[in-house]
């Protein structure tokens, strides 16, 4: 049977990103993506000036609705969520579908700066989240608050940045990428499995350009490739791999950078998986 994973996330008419990134790709990979919206935006909130409806009265609905017809899902896969009540939403629905793996991109903040939507009552609801989840996808900001430590510093060694993912994976979820991990010339994640008591870095170089939306191509990546039954880290390197080849085609033209990378143009490379 083809596998299902629910997409909780916000979709926007411009800026790649969200649902505009997770639909194609979970698609592209044989995984049909059941989109499970949380707001709908005229473009992504870093251009300038954009339209936003909320979603959160009805996303009870959907989930209600849902539950009625019985569906069932491989995973469910949750990015941004604007509200505590979208996160008491989405941990209801996790707990009506408890054998579904669960995976949090726990959107917060980054660069050792936390996003000013969200004061720390909220942030404190994601890290609940986290620990209902068997994977979780922070970038090293996020991961430092979900451990308590100070945010604002991200120099640190690779078994500081170990040890931190081993922190993370004590809230709860099995398996723990750090993503976005800047040194020198190089980008790279630290994928963590508790399980297997493994662990292992997998970098690429830095251009300097950063675009937005990457961290949800990745996350998308990884779930529905784990839903296939890959192995971890076939997963991880297709989406580095994945992410440094449509940064560097995008890099080629004169983009905005809220626009998102041209992922398009590598589809092809997950559909042959």
């Amino acid at each position: 049977m083809q596998k299902k994973v629910v997409a909780i996330h916000d979709i926007s008419g411009l800026g790649k990103c969200s649902l505009t990134v997770a639909i194609p790709i979970l698609s592209a990979l044989k995984v049909q993506c059941c989109p499970f919206p949380t707001a709908v935006l005229s473009n992504q909130s870093e251009y300038p000036k954009y339209s936003f409806c909320d979603l959160t009265c009805e996303m009870k609905n959907y989930s209600n609705v849902w539950g009625e017809l019985g569906f069932e899902f491989d995973s469910i896969y949750t990015g941004f969520l604007g509200s505590k009540e979208q996160v008491d939403i989405v941990l209801d629905f996790i707990n009506v579908h408890k054998d579904s793996f669960i995976v949090v991109d726990p959107v917060m903040g980054d660069d050792g700066l936390m996003y000013t939507c969200f004061d720390e009552a909220m942030r404190a609801e994601l890290k609940k989240l986290v620990s209902f989840s068997d994977m979780t996808t922070p970038n090293l900001t996020e991961a430092l608050y979900l451990v308590g430590d100070s945010y604002e510093n991200l120099d640190l060694s690779d078994s500081e940045i170990l040890n931190v993912a081993k922190r993370v994976s004590i809230l709860g979820p099995d398996k723990v990428i750090i993503t976005g991990i800047k040194s020198g010339n190089c980008i790279y994640n630290l994928s963590y499995d508790a399980t297997e008591n493994e662990h292992y870095f997998s970098g690429k170089p830095f251009n300097g350009r950063s675009y937005s939306g990457t961290g949800d191509i990745f996350s998308s990546i990884v779930c529905g490739m784990l839903c296939r039954g890959f192995d971890f880290d076939i997963s991880v390197n297709t989406a580095s791999e994945f992410i440094s080849k449509a940064i560097e085609y995008t890099s080629g033209f004169e983009t905005d950078r809220n626009d998102g990378v041209m992922f398009e143009e590598f589809l092809g490379d997950l559909t042959s998986l």
